[in-house]
């Protein structure tokens, strides 16, 4: 485990294709006081350029520390690459790292990144931001459900899903 230098914060390194990110609630400061799955992304030596994509669609607070800062590389050449970065903007939190060499890596198989809400113009705005350089799978379109949903893979190849909801009355 690893101390993230900014906020005390524990991580656990990642073994497979998922990481973990436990939140110390000691010492002060702001205190989980829930559980929250927040999706975690793996790249391959382009973290740095996703989040800061991902950080022009949503806005909001980036943090972004690499393998070095956390005395954590198993290769010099591997030092810059990102060991851990977390987006939070208007309600939407995930994180994401680079796959080290000695880790294999399969990109956008085993996952999907879910937007929902009610404000369709910023879902849609969302959605076509996102689209950019991307493959729209399924316009964001009424669906048989009622809401409005969509689907896309960003130009990283992360498959996205965005659904409308109906205004609760």
């Amino acid at each position: 485990m690893l101390v993230r230098p900014q906020t005390g914060a524990l991580l656990a390194t990642s073994v497979a294709h998922s990481d973990i990110l436990v939140a110390s609630t000691e010492g002060g400061g702001s205190h989980m006081t829930s559980a929250a799955l927040n999706p975690y992304l793996n790249f391959k030596n382009n973290t740095r350029e996703a989040m800061e994509f991902y950080h022009g669609v949503f806005g909001g607070k980036l943090d972004i520390n690499t393998f070095k800062e956390f005395g954590a590389s198993q290769d010099p050449a591997e030092d810059d690459l990102i060991m851990h970065s977390q987006l939070e903007a208007d309600g939407i939190v995930f994180m994401a790292s680079d796959t080290p060499s000695h880790m294999e890596y399969s990109s956008g198989s085993n996952f999907s990144m879910s937007l929902s809400g009610e404000d369709e113009a910023r879902l849609r705005g969302y959605f076509d931001k996102l689209a950019d350089g991307g493959t729209v799978l399924m316009p964001l379109e009424k669906a048989q459900w009622g809401d409005t949903f969509g689907m896309l893979m960003d130009r990283f190849g992360i498959r996205w899903l965005v659904n409308v909801s109906q205004p609760h009355e």
